[in-house]
């Protein structure tokens, strides 16, 4: 079995994907604070996110075990993205996409295949509520990875300076449903 650069463990054992509660918002912190170091977001993001759209956040958890893993996703419009670490008031009535704010794993869970999952699921999700596309912004040079999982890169003008706050490396990207 070949391992991501550096890693020789095994990924952790009985890991899985359940919906985000209020207990886990600390840990999902932590695993932000690790996967995300230049683009830091608070607990009180990841709390507005749930409270806002609980069926869009998950956790990768063994039972009884720590949060090793997150997604965050909520409804929003096409060519935008809401600025890092921002309280946001309500989710806009002229949302056009499901838009995919976090994808993070521990490190010790990286490897293991357990992003592939909860991407179609939310995929599935979005599709079944009648959302046409899923969108993100691909930071840490994360665009091979998201390309793997059906997302195009999607110039705009729109975006444009949105991206560059979060980076060189940063690109729109889109997956049609």
């Amino acid at each position: 079995m070949a391992f991501p650069e550096g890693r020789t463990e095994q990924p952790l054992p009985g890991l899985n994907w359940r919906p985000m509660t209020a207990d886990d918002l600390d840990g999902v912190v932590e695993v932000a604070r690790i996967g995300f170091p230049d683009h830091f977001e608070g607990r009180d993001c990841f709390e507005n996110r749930l409270a806002l759209n609980a069926g869009g956040c998950f956790v990768l958890a063994a039972p009884d075990g720590p949060v090793r893993g997150y997604m965050v996703a909520y409804p929003w419009r096409r060519e935008a993205a809401p600025a890092l670490n921002t309280l946001i008031d309500a989710l806009p009535d002229d949302a056009e996409v499901m838009y995919l704010h976090d994808l993070a794993l521990h490190p010790e869970a990286r490897g293991g295949g357990h992003a592939r999952p909860v991407v179609e699921a939310l995929a599935d999700l979005a599709r079944a509520d009648g959302w046409p596309e899923l969108a993100l912004v691909a930071v840490n040079d994360a665009t091979p990875f998201w390309a793997r999982h059906g997302f195009v890169v999607h110039e705009t003008p729109a975006m444009a300076a949105k991206l560059a706050s979060y980076g060189d490396d940063a690109r729109y990207m889109l997956r049609p449903l």
